[in-house]
């Protein structure tokens, strides 16, 4: 995985999961014991052989940045205490890798990638149960807090005739939404294509390497955008992405031959008209067993829920250039707040699933998308403290989907993590910078507003 500033180890970088049957039983740690010198990296790696049975093979992945140079052999001994005792990474060939790297970046001393073949887990239990190897900073006691969601306090009042009416309201809304939105999945699952866009793979594409990079934006930032909004950080992160895509997709129909000020000075919608470009974001449809109950299983043996049940929404973004930079999180806002009064997601897994059995592979979207929430307090994992996560996954049975992306939030920072096919996307790097200055563009206009 590469940062889009200045992180330079193209050529020591990791090699590729090999998916073939036929090197099936290859290993890919490449430390040599007897030589020191090589010292800096180490791969804690059993036997990838079953990793996959077929290619290609959906992965998810997380990188870690420390603050610290990395003890490969304090991570082994502690590994046996807590990660391997979970039932699913403690079988004769698991289907886990985890590289340690001494490699200092511009934002940590060393770096790790720990890679996880999805059928252990959905996204949010993995990183759980990573979550629940680490430890605070200030307590090396007590586990990571992860922020949950307030419930609204009931008012009781007399207005019983309008809440009975606005509560029949909503079930109408959520049962006409719930209708349109399983349609939708089914004619996109099954011929609707997105329009041809700079984002969109060819067929195959799945079966393309791989480019993965990252950048962090302050979650300051972002909850200052959210409070003057009078929205969610997920409407946020959904409006500087769409805002950055359109500048990306506008650059590219402007020209790349031409610099940044030139594209600024150009006020005119060089966008190809009625784009449809929509996006699947990935929930977990059942409750996550929870950090302390991952814990208390590795460490006491007892049991916690563990599977896998995800369902999909489809996302349509809205590609325009706006003049006011706020409009891109109102039309976010409108779009998330229509999708919650929706039960699109629990059906879209029977009809994905479905549609691999009866037709295989097949995709019609451009892209997709995660959002994690992270701790809120800084993290040692193993006594080495974290300076970032970026989790992220790749490989999804899509077969044209060329552009992956996640966003995670650690303590005051966000990381947002691209995998792309580069042959589809040559220049990632621009569209983590597109985002980026979509951000700051958009705090810009609440704080010249005096909204903040």
């Amino acid at each position: 995985m590469e940062s889009s500033n200045d992180l330079k180890w193209r050529k020591q970088s990791l090699k590729p999961i090999e998916t073939m049957s036929s090197l099936a039983s290859k290993l890919v740690t490449e430390e040599n014991e007897n030589s020191k010198k090589n010292s800096w990296r180490r791969a804690i790696e059993p036997f990838i052989s079953s990793l996959s049975r077929t290619n290609p093979q959906p992965l998810c992945y997380s990188h870690h940045g420390w603050k610290t140079r990395i003890y490969p052999d304090i991570v082994k001994a502690n590994l046996g205490h807590t990660l391997l005792r979970h039932p699913r990474f403690s079988s004769l060939q698991p289907l886990w890798d985890l590289h340690l790297l001494n490699l200092r970046t511009s934002e940590s001393e060393a770096v790790g990638i720990l890679r996880v073949h999805h059928s252990l887990g959905d996204g949010i239990s993995l990183m759980s149960l990573l979550l629940a190897c680490t430890r605070q900073t200030n307590d090396p006691l007590a586990l990571p807090t992860i922020p949950v969601k307030k419930k609204q306090e009931e008012k009781d009042d007399d207005r019983w005739f309008w809440r009975i009416m606005f509560m029949f309201w909503s079930l109408f809304q959520v049962f006409r939404n719930t209708l349109v939105d399983v349609f939708m999945i089914i004619v996109t699952t099954l011929f609707l294509q997105d329009t041809q866009n700079p984002l969109k793979g060819p067929p195959g594409a799945l079966f393309n390497p791989r480019r993965i990079v990252y950048r962090t934006v302050s979650l300051d930032d972002i909850k200052l955008v959210k409070n003057a909004v009078k929205t969610t950080i997920n409407d946020v992160a959904l409006g500087f992405t769409q805002a950055g895509l359109s500048r990306y997709i506008n650059r590219i129909h402007v020209g790349n031959n031409k610099d940044e000020g030139a594209i600024e000075k150009d006020k005119k919608d060089n966008l190809p008209k009625k784009i449809r470009l929509r996006s699947t974001l990935v929930f977990n449809l059942i409750q996550s067993a929870g950090i302390k109950a991952l814990a208390d299983m590795m460490e006491k043996d007892s049991e916690a829920k563990w599977g896998i049940c995800v369902g999909y929404v489809l996302l349509p973004f809205t590609i325009a250039l706006r003049d006011d930079p706020l409009d891109y999180v109102r039309d976010a806002k409108a779009t998330i707040d229509r999708k919650k009064r929706s039960f699109e997601a629990i059906f879209t897994s029977t009809i994905v699933e479905l549609t691999l059995k009866l037709f295989g592979v097949k995709n019609n979207v451009s892209h997709n998308g995660v959002l994690l929430v992270g701790p809120l307090e800084e993290i040692d994992f193993y006594g080495h403290p974290l300076a970032f996560l970026a989790p992220g996954a790749y490989g999804q049975p899509h077969a044209s989907l060329s552009f992956e992306k996640s966003y995670t939030s650690y303590v005051d920072k966000m990381a947002i993590v691209l995998s792309v096919d580069e042959g589809t996307i040559p220049n990632p790097h621009q569209v983590c910078e597109d985002m980026v200055e979509s951000l700051r563009l958009i705090k810009d206009a609440v704080v010249t507003r005096g909204l903040a």
